[in-house]
């Protein structure tokens, strides 16, 4: 392992210094690890909440800011946040319009979220939960409780902040960003494993002329193993299971956003950018806004996730309201 880092224990602590220091006029350090907006939103309108594991950047605290999120709560690398911590973030996110708690489908951010949720209850907060479940490697027939949540959620993000912004209350921001979550897709590949930062372990096992798709956030196993192949012919695989997924139709107008996993060049995600685009273009459906960039990594894994959602006239609105954070501005 070769990185730019210093004391290993010291990774979580010195990377969100680091965010603060370079975005100081959008997001400021609370309680330690809580990322917050620098200018709070109005408390009539609805708080965005999410948390999750570090070194995933520029995910998930990247996206706290004007249009999007309230607060982040960050657990160590690859490690969910404790549910007091959470409970912390709902606290300071108390307000009369209530609160909005985003949640990747994962075992630890799910078991941290829940009991904070419980916590927040007796206190008399007003929060709902929104569960991301978007990977379809566990396959089409898989109870949506068994998908976990990948890059998928910072759209969730865009469309509840949005929501929130506009003034709408909590019950229709949840119903907004989970109508969006429910008709939203991901699946991911990967052709080199990623080394956990702190130990220095090797994830996962690829040879060098191997692939897999389905790929899981932390380079868990995705059961879709092959010898590598091009990048029309990786976008075409993966569109065909992903339309399957939403049942996409000719005429509908979609969301796709290419994500590189921390070690695939633009050059790269752009090619497959153009196949997806040519292959929605062949079954007469409409891109109508799409994403290529690095927007949840997983250290240096090569690979990318492909995302893609379904729009109906109000989730395309929210889409084009502005945000202003630190790696998502749009005016």
């Amino acid at each position: 392992m070769k990185k730019f880092i210093n004391n290993p224990e010291n990774l979580t602590v010195e990377l969100l210094q680091g965010l603060e220091m370079t975005f100081s006029n959008k997001v400021k350090i609370i309680k330690d690890k809580i990322v917050a907006r620098v200018t709070p939103k109005d408390p009539n309108k609805v708080a965005i909440v999410t948390l999750g594991g570090a070194g995933h950047e520029p995910a998930l605290s990247g996206y706290v800011g004007e249009g999007m999120l309230d607060y982040s709560v960050v657990g160590d690398i690859f490690a969910a946040p404790g549910a007091p911590k959470v409970f912390e973030a709902l606290k300071l996110a108390d307000r009369p319009a209530g609160v909005l708690l985003v949640v990747l489908n994962h075992e630890g951010d799910v078991m941290a979220a829940n009991m904070a949720i419980e916590m927040a209850k007796r206190e008399g907060i007003n929060v709902k939960m929104l569960l991301t479940h978007e990977d379809i490697s566990a396959g089409l027939s898989a109870d949506v409780k068994d998908r976990r949540g990948l890059a998928g959620c910072v759209p969730v993000y865009k469309l509840a902040g949005a929501a929130a912004e506009m003034g709408l209350p909590l019950e229709e921001v949840y119903q907004v960003a989970d109508r969006f979550n429910q008709q939203m897709a991901t699946l991911a590949v990967a052709m080199s494993n990623a080394t956990h930062p702190q130990s220095g372990m090797k994830i996962g096992d690829l040879a060098d002329d191997e692939m897999e798709i389905g790929m899981g956030q932390h380079g868990e196993g995705g059961g879709g193993r092959m010898k590598l192949q091009t990048a029309d012919d990786t976008a075409n695989i993966m569109m065909s299971q992903l339309c399957k997924a939403i049942d996409v139709k000719p005429g509908d107008h979609l969301m796709l956003m290419v994500n590189g996993s921390g070690a695939t060049t633009l050059m790269e995600m752009l090619i497959v950018s153009r196949a997806c685009h040519l292959a929605l273009e062949d079954k007469q459906v409409t891109v109508a806004r799409s994403k290529v960039e690095e927007v949840l990594t997983v250290q240096e894994m090569a690979g990318f996730q492909m995302c893609i959602g379904k729009f109906d006239s109000q989730t395309l609105l929210l889409w084009d309201q502005p945000c202003n954070t630190p790696y998502w501005t749009q005016q």
